[in-house]
């Protein structure tokens, strides 16, 4: 949950202007340049291009996220309480990013009863290096990442996992964004004996219908290779958000699953702020 470039006003700064000795008016102070408009990967699983700026950290966080699956007569539902991702600008193209949900519950009922597991979950860690100039229609990234396990056995799989994401974001006419997220991941084996691949992909779109206020649709694909049986999910999600004010926005989404394979259904609600 799933990541949108806005477009804001400048900030307008008045110079006030200094006299000399000779009385002579000396040129304005210049403007000090406005900071860069919050950029987010979130809310949707797409990610997006842009970086925190050098020096400035940002937070974007759940507040609340449930996911329920259903498979015969077993059910599971997922609650993250909160489930934080901070980072920090490297450079003006880098930044360094974490995420852990510091606690979640995972209830898992069957026709035999209910099991429930409470904890932290796994840490996820992440680099993103922008290829591209910030002005430019089409921004493209590099966003490697590793999960360590954190999350005890039945929330997390207490395997060391990682992959490589590639975020495209090409601005369109008409306040709209599309975005593209192939990634690829090494995921453990499911008997514990290896690893193996899988292929992730997003095709996401944003209207920006006001300078704060924006809607999104996305598709969600990935084909998982591991040895036992090949599995394929897909989603259709969609979300919202709202900028509060040019540092601080809230948003909302869901996401459907297609295909018996993936999650019925995940509803979430989240902020991000930069500081």
């Amino acid at each position: 949950m799933f990541r949108t470039f806005l477009s804001f006003a400048s900030l307008t700064v008045v110079a006030v202007p200094a006299f000399a000795q000779d009385s002579v008016p000396a040129a304005p102070a210049a403007a000090a340049p406005a900071a860069p408009a919050l950029c987010t990967d979130r809310p949707t699983k797409s990610n997006f291009a842009c970086t925190v700026p050098q020096g400035m950290v940002q937070l974007e966080t759940d507040l609340g996220n449930w996911t329920r699956t259903d498979a015969g007569d077993t059910r599971v539902d997922t609650i993250l309480y909160t489930n934080p991702t901070l980072k920090y600008g490297l450079t003006g193209s880098t930044d360094i990013e974490a995420n852990i949900a510091p606690y979640e519950t995972v209830r898992t009922r069957t026709a035999q009863g209910t099991q429930t597991l409470h904890g932290v979950g796994d840490l996820t860690l992440r680099l993103k290096q922008r290829l591209t100039d910030p002005s430019g229609h089409v921004q493209i990234a590099l966003l490697p990442f590793v999960k360590i396990p954190t999350a005890k056995t039945g929330i997390g799989n207490g395997e060391t996992e990682g992959g490589v994401a590639v975020p495209i974001n090409v601005a369109l006419p008409k306040g709209f964004t599309l975005t593209f997220g192939p990634e690829g991941d090494v995921l453990a084996d499911s008997d514990g004996h290896g690893h193996h691949a899988q292929l992730v992909g997003t095709v996401n779109v944003v209207k920006a219908v006001t300078s704060k206020f924006s809607l999104i649709g996305e598709f969600w694909a990935a084909r998982n290779f591991d040895p036992a049986a090949y599995v394929t999910q897909t989603s259709a999600d969609v979300a919202a958000s709202y900028l509060l004010r040019p540092t601080l926005q809230l948003d909302l989404g869901a996401n459907f699953g297609l295909n018996q394979a993936t999650p019925d259904a995940q509803v979430y609600l989240g902020v991000s702020t930069r500081f």
